[in-house]
């Protein structure tokens, strides 16, 4: 891996660090609508860069992923090979469990978050790193703002200020744009559909990674919002995610793999990538008794929907200068 941008993905304990074998390849392709291909997994040897990863996909039918941003640097780095790949969009975003980083009066609370390089009080504030998101927001190939949202699973409760406040400034960085939102909803269902009714959630919005019951998936699907199923549909333990995936309109329904994380049965622990959204997306046809390239058209059809053709230009809206929105 020589990309210094590269991250790698935490390996320890006993995981088979070896790259599953190819899937049977798609008749009908889909998209990945939520990847991070910055983040290497693999064996020492045998881990992948996006060139490969997007060759691997290409192969099995997967005809484009969207890269996702989660800070400053990796929203940098999704927006700039978009720019060059046709294979790739990118979605720009500080993800919640990094605003707190990025919020002054939070970041002593916060250093237990920090990456052990990082020093305490260097950086942008959030305000400054929101405006750099929104500045990201304006280039072509950028077709989302995410991840964003609230997680209550790692950030306590003296992070959900930021954590909340950097939400709201993402949907309206998204409206303002006229992008589509990527969430991220972790043990806070409650909060994010509160938070988007009182705000006004963008014309195109995605939970990405839907970890919500049916109920949550209807009341999703009544509000016009899409729900993004990864690998965790497919796990033995997961009635309740298949339970939602039945309930909605097909039309509200993307795929994603989260890559290189929540790998699909039966390969989960091992490294996850954009070619094996195969695996899922059979696992979801079975489910919903319908034929594979059926539902692969319909998710197709519904992924170009909410971000536009990978190899035509966006739809564009007037961008403005950043709101101070503290």
């Amino acid at each position: 891996m020589t990309d210094p941008h590269l991250r790698h993905r935490n390996t320890e304990g006993s995981r088979d660090l070896e790259y599953p074998p190819l899937p049977e390849a798609l008749v009908v392709g889909v998209y990945d609508n939520h990847t991070h291909l910055e983040i290497a997994d693999g064996a020492p040897g045998g881990q992948l860069d996006y060139h490969e990863h997007l060759d691997r996909a290409s192969s099995v039918g997967v005809r484009g992923v969207v890269q996702v941003g989660t800070d400053l640097e990796t929203s940098r780095w999704s927006a700039d090979v978009a720019s060059r790949e046709p294979r790739v969009l990118a979605a720009v975003a500080l993800h919640p469990n990094e605003a707190p980083r990025y919020d002054f009066p939070t970041r002593s609370a916060a250093r237990s978050l920090r990456a052990p390089s990082e020093p305490a009080g260097v950086g942008p504030d959030l305000d400054a790193a929101l405006a750099e998101i929104d500045e990201l927001a304006a280039r072509p190939r950028v077709r989302a703002i995410g991840e964003t949202g609230l997680d209550f699973f790692r950030t306590g409760e003296d992070g959900r200020d930021a954590q909340l406040r950097s939400f709201e400034a993402h949907i309206e960085i998204a409206k303002r744009h006229n992008l589509a939102l990527q969430i991220h909803d972790r043990d806070a269902h409650a909060e994010v559909i509160e938070t988007l009714r009182r705000v006004g959630a963008p014309e195109r919005t995605v939970f990405h990674c839907f970890s919500g019951d049916a109920d949550m998936a209807r009341l999703c699907a009544d509000n016009g919002w899409y729900l993004s199923f990864a690998g965790t549909v497919t796990f033995k333990n997961a009635e309740g995610l298949r339970e939602a995936l039945s309930v909605i309109p097909r039309s509200r329904i993307l795929i994603e793999t989260d890559a290189p994380y929540l790998t699909p049965h039966p390969l989960r622990g091992r490294p996850n990538a954009p070619y094996l959204i195969p695996h899922t997306l059979r696992a979801m046809a079975a489910h919903l008794e319908t034929e594979v390239s059926m539902l692969a058209a319909q998710i197709t059809s519904t992924t170009e929907e909410v971000y536009g053709r990978w190899d035509a230009e966006p739809v564009t809206a007037p961008a403005g200068p950043f709101a101070d929105l503290a």
